[in-house]
């Protein structure tokens, strides 16, 4: 039997909350098993919601507050005035270790802000990236930063490296995970100044990463890599494309099979294959963007998403716990900061 497992909810935080919370908690603790919950908010709106559902009120602690932070406040004014908010307070949960991670649906910036300033970084570590997974035809890949930082320099990129390599061994359970640099071409003269030194960084360096090189935008997929470094302007707009693409695919396929009596017909003899298709592509499949460098485990569920999709931002949360990924990151920076990364550096300046 596994440890139990504490962790902290913004209840009022996304678009559908706190219902899509509350409905995500129920559906979490049957698949998970073992976990509590701290639930921040406004009491009033989580008991009724929490009476619905015997199995997650059993498990779950409200911690009652009226302040929230809106998806249009800005991070300065969250930090500034959000003390009180649900998101603060659950933040705060996992400074105080009453929490082993904290879980939010609500606006990106003021989480992430909040975070560096609570938990604080990992040493060694100068800014946080959002990470999240894809599938690809390979299975998935895990994709860095996806928003957090607009503009990014060497250091950073492979700060982002490392913290990917040791969340895709240790969380999607690749062996020796490939990582590879976002570009407009492979070729090693390509892109901008940071992303050639961090390649000739990752290249020279003797911490033990599989170093693939650049990868374009048409490799992730493809599955090329298991591991895609990039700032959090490029990857945004990446994450953001493929979940537009996403939907206008779906969009197209259910019209095609609605369109006639014999596409109808098509897709009920072909229901079993559409399914898998469909699962397979499910964004609540990959919901909960963990905030890599951060001193601790705070996970972004996307705003948007229903119960299940909140169910597995919750579970990506309990399995970083588990798996400690936090203290591997530590470990794995350790060697990088040990390793002489200034050599290169002076060999492209020669």
């Amino acid at each position: 039997m596994t440890d139990q497992i504490t962790v902290s909810i913004d209840g009022m935080g996304g678009d559908n909350a706190p219902d899509m919370i509350v409905g995500g908690l129920d559906l979490a603790v049957k698949k998970i098993g073992n976990v509590r919950f701290l639930l921040f908010g406004d009491e009033a709106k989580l008991s009724p919601l929490l009476a619905q559902y015997p199995a997650v009120a059993a498990v779950c602690e409200i911690r009652h507050t009226t302040d929230i932070v809106t998806n249009d406040d800005k991070p300065t004014a969250a930090l500034r005035s959000g003390k009180n908010s649900s998101m603060r307070l659950a933040i705060d949960a996992v400074k105080d270790g009453e929490a082993s991670a904290v879980i939010s649906a609500g606006n990106t910036g003021a989480l992430m802000a909040m975070a560096t300033i609570v938990l604080r970084m990992i040493p060694g570590i100068s800014r946080p990236a959002i990470a999240a997974s894809f599938p690809s035809q390979t299975g998935e890949c895990l994709m860095l930063d996806l928003g957090a930082n607009i503009e990014c320099d060497a250091e950073n990129l492979v700060q982002f490296a490392v913290m990917g390599e040791v969340y895709a061994r240790n969380v999607l359970g690749m062996s020796e995970p490939s990582i590879g640099i976002l570009n407009v071409g492979v070729e090693v003269l390509k892109g901008n100044e940071s992303v050639k030194k961090a390649a000739q960084i990752l290249q020279n360096s003797n911490l033990p990463v599989k170093f693939y090189g650049f990868v374009e935008g048409d490799d992730i997929g493809k599955g090329t890599v298991d591991v895609i470094v990039t700032d959090g302007f490029t990857g945004n707009i990446a994450l953001k494309t493929a979940e537009g693409t996403a939907r206008m695919f779906a969009y197209y396929l259910r019209d095609a099979l609605t369109s006639s009596i014999f596409s109808k017909l098509g897709a009920i003899i072909a229901k079993g294959a559409i399914d898998r298709f469909r699962n397979h592509f499910d964004p609540r499949r990959y919901n909960g963007a963990m905030l890599l460098g951060a001193n601790g485990v705070c996970v972004k569920s996307h705003g948007g998403t229903d119960a299940i999709g909140f169910a597995n931002a919750v579970e990506v949360g309990v399995n970083l716990v588990r798996r400690n990924v936090t203290e591997l990151i530590k470990e794995d920076l350790a060697h990088l900061m040990a390793d002489d990364l200034e050599q290169p550096s002076k060999t492209a300046a020669e």
